[in-house]
């Protein structure tokens, strides 16, 4: 309640717009000012992720710990994995569909040896990096201490869980030690709301460069392809993540003004990791259980990636169009089929999706990875729209397997998108858990 009274002009919301705001003119007018500015968003980005990996940890540890029933955990996993695969595959379908409709490359008749492979070779060996089989063992990290040190958030969450587990296990000769990592958990996302007043800095920095380094007006060389892709994730966003947050009952539109401060700090930044602690901290307001949350936020931002899908299709169907690349039904499968793979793994940081697509063009022969280069000059300003498509899933993601679970009071939930109540403590989170309260029509 106390956050309803406060001026406008003193919400994160009003200065991160500002900031936005001021950035898209500053590079606009003095484009030389704005890419030097580059490093104010690069800082802020480097304090969050900072912050992230003992925020999942704490999250995590403390949530399974304090659970009653190890085995629900396991379950809300499964049901997480299921739910991420399934809309993770209608987000690539998505793409494909629109992408054959609309064909937006169509008419350019550009030949693929006439790019410059260069432009993209940092990307294609770095995709080459990331093969299926690298990518599940670079989850187990070489130390417990590395995974902190590297910042790699599955293998934090490896982690974790681990340790959430043993010291479940152990009982009460863990209890005091729940208390103090409960004690630390609450310095931690203190923490992570002394960064935020270097939100709206790092907003206008981010936006800045982005403008000064490309300029607008080089959004209209690929206008077809940088609308269409706003309007395909805009549709999913609101037709597909609609209806499944209404199966849940709850309102997608509530919940995205619920999350306004974070989404725009992911429009600033163009990374939806850049408000991961503040969206896992308005989620178990909103009732979500600490475990929950703590398993399938961190878990979505690798393996939920609707944004990126849609994407990383209509980027490969864009290219083949462009290039005069014939492809069959078949082609167009297995490149889903890929992709299905390939993006999986993925995380919200500037440029990811762009790796991810040379990964998956790498393995589907038909289309040039050369014809990345078509692309490479706007991808900053569709980056934009694949963190906030991604940053949605994942919150919806994570309020449907609490009502999955039957682990949120909907009249709570209700009442944290209209700005009433307060946050669960700490022993009603552990109350609550996932052993149901509430009927769910999903």
């Amino acid at each position: 309640m106390a956050q309803a009274s406060r001026p406008f002009y003193r919400t994160l919301y009003f200065q991160v717009l500002v900031g936005i705001a001021l950035g898209i003119l500053v590079g606009w007018l003095h484009p030389a000012f704005g890419q030097s500015l580059k490093p104010l968003g690069d800082g802020f980005i480097k304090l969050v992720k900072m912050i992230i990996t003992p925020v999942i940890f704490l999250t995590v540890v403390t949530g399974i710990a304090g659970m009653s029933d190890l085995k629900a955990f396991g379950r809300v996993g499964a049901k997480a994995m299921a739910y991420f695969l399934t809309f993770s595959t209608l987000a690539l379908a998505v793409g494909l569909i629109v992408a054959n409709i609309v064909r937006p490359g169509d008419g350019l008749h550009i030949d693929p040896a006439t790019l410059d492979q260069g432009a993209v070779g940092n990307y294609v060996k770095a995709a080459q990096e990331r093969t299926i089989t690298e990518f599940v063992l670079h989850m187990i990290p070489d130390t417990a201490i590395s995974a902190f040190t590297s910042g790699e958030i599955l293998q934090v969450l490896f982690i974790a869980i681990l340790f959430g587990v043993a010291l479940a296990l152990i009982g009460e000769r863990g209890e005091k030690l729940l208390g103090t990592l409960r004690t630390l958990t609450a310095v931690v996302f203190r923490m992570v709301h002394i960064l935020m007043y270097a939100a709206p800095i790092g907003a206008f920095g981010a936006m800045a460069f982005t403008i000064g380094e490309y300029g607008i007006g080089t959004l209209a060389n690929l206008a077809g392809l940088i609308v269409t892709f706003y309007v395909t994730s805009l549709l999913f966003v609101v037709v597909v993540l609609g209806l499944v947050a209404r199966a849940a009952g709850f309102s997608l539109f509530a919940l995205i003004r619920y999350i306004k401060d974070e989404l725009l700090l992911v429009l600033g930044t163009s990374s939806s990791e850049s408000a991961m602690p503040l969206l896992m901290e308005k989620l178990e307001r909103s009732g979500c259980p600490k475990p929950i949350v703590g398993l399938v936020v961190p878990t979505g931002y690798s393996f939920n990636l609707d944004g990126t899908n849609i994407y990383m299709c209509m980027a490969a169907l864009f290219i083949a169009q462009a290039t005069d690349t014939p492809l069959t039904l078949a082609d167009q499968l297995l490149l889903m089929a890929v992709a299905i793979l390939s993006s999986k793994g993925a995380a919200g940081v500037t440029g990811s999706g762009f790796i991810v697509l040379a990964a998956t063009l790498s393995v589907v022969p038909a289309v040039p990875v050369a014809g990345m280069a078509l692309i490479l000059g706007v991808d900053r300003f569709m980056s934009e729209c694949r963190a906030l498509t991604n940053f949605i899933g994942n919150a919806v993601a994570t309020i449907v397997v609490a009502r999955w679970e039957r682990a949120v009071d909907l009249d709570r939930l209700h009442a944290a998108f209209r700005g009433e109540g307060g946050a669960f403590t700490e022993r009603e989170s552990d109350a609550l858990q996932i052993e149901g309260r509430s009927d769910v029509p999903v």
